[in-house]
């Protein structure tokens, strides 16, 4: 048994020295000399067969064999795992770079920048406003006094009685013909807020309010801006309808509506086989609103517009959910 474990001894450590560093290599001789049914294993097991009084020296023997066994897999190990951390920590400067990712505006912005753009062109201006704003501005001054049932067509987060989050951008209108005198051509995009939420509402949202007024400004002057900025936005081919309906703040008031970008005004289910889909809502500017801002209505014309840009940018990149806008999943705004 003792040249036994002699010849096992110079076997395993001629193959710990032909593995080198292949860590995959000196784990199998683990296995195959100390495993439970490894070579030296079994010499443990015939230990059982020899005489009595041999036992004791035999198995000294085994313990130590096994013990060198041990320290020489165990060193090597440990060289070739520390040789593959410090080939991992190298840089090889023959490898081709890597390319950064690079960001890109939310598809949002991107529609807010085009609508802007298109209006500028038509000689509109930009103004802001406060997003936590006055119940005056917000609804008194717009024609929807306290009490009023038009203010139920808009779910409001109220800060306190007189203070509200903006249902809309329209109070920057206000405040923008209290400061100037007519003509006045400017658009108002920003966040607005409502307690509404489901695949085609959110608690916040983006809109882009327009006004023009002046001298003998008429519904054929908004129905050509309008016309424009549609052709503009989804193309010369789409064309638009307006159907009358109801706002406080102009009279009177009309809905714009697309032809579908789907179905290119065939009917199909994204418009309810209507071949027409709503866009904004638009009007000529109530005289009520121009006596709030001391206007004198007799001498003063405009009109007014509203879109939600979650909708344009729905209807132009042919979205289904506008929730996906505010996921902030990479998979879907890499798209854009």
């Amino acid at each position: 048994m003792e040249q036994a474990v002699r010849d096992l001894l110079r076997k395993a450590s001629e193959a710990v020295e032909s593995a080198g560093g292949d860590v995959r290599r000196l784990d199998g001789l683990r296995v195959a000399y100390l495993g439970r049914k490894g070579e030296l294993t079994r010499l443990f097991k015939q230990l059982a067969q020899a005489a009595p009084e041999d036992r004791p020296r035999l198995g000294k023997v085994l313990n130590e064999a096994k013990e060198h066994l041990e320290g020489i897999l165990n060193q090597a190990l440990q060289r070739a795992k520390a040789a593959e951390a410090g080939s991992a920590d190298r840089i090889d400067v023959t490898l081709p770079g890597r390319r950064p990712l690079r960001g890109h505006l939310h598809p949002i912005t991107q529609v807010t920048l085009e609508i802007e753009s298109i209006f500028h062109r038509l000689g509109f201006e930009t103004v802001e406003g406060p997003e936590v704003e006055l119940d005056y501005y917000n609804f008194e001054a717009l024609n929807i006094p306290r009490d009023h049932p038009a203010r139920d067509m808009q779910d409001t987060f109220y800060v306190s009685e007189d203070v509200v989050l903006r249902t809309h951008t329209s109070p920057i209108q206000v405040r923008t013909m209290e400061k100037r005198r007519p003509p006045i051509r400017v658009i108002a995009p920003g966040k607005a807020y409502r307690c509404d939420s489901d695949v085609t509402h959110t608690p916040m949202f983006h809109q882009v309010e327009g006004l023009m007024v002046g001298e003998n400004i008429s519904f054929g002057d908004l129905k050509g801006i309008l016309t424009v900025f549609v052709q503009q936005m989804f193309g010369p081919h789409v064309g638009l309808r307006f159907r009358p309906s109801f706002f406080p703040f102009t009279e009177p008031s009309a809905e714009v509506d697309i032809q579908c970008v789907m179905c290119r005004g065939s009917g199909c289910r994204v418009c309810s086989q209507s071949g027409w889909l709503e866009i904004l809502g638009s009007g000529m500017v109530d005289p009520e609103v121009f006596r709030m801002v001391g206007y004198d209505p007799e001498q003063i014309t405009g009109f007014a517009f509203g879109m939600g840009i979650e909708r344009i940018a729905m209807l132009k990149f042919g979205i289904d959910d506008l929730r996906l806008f505010f996921e902030n999943d990479l998979r879907f705004l890499s798209q854009f």
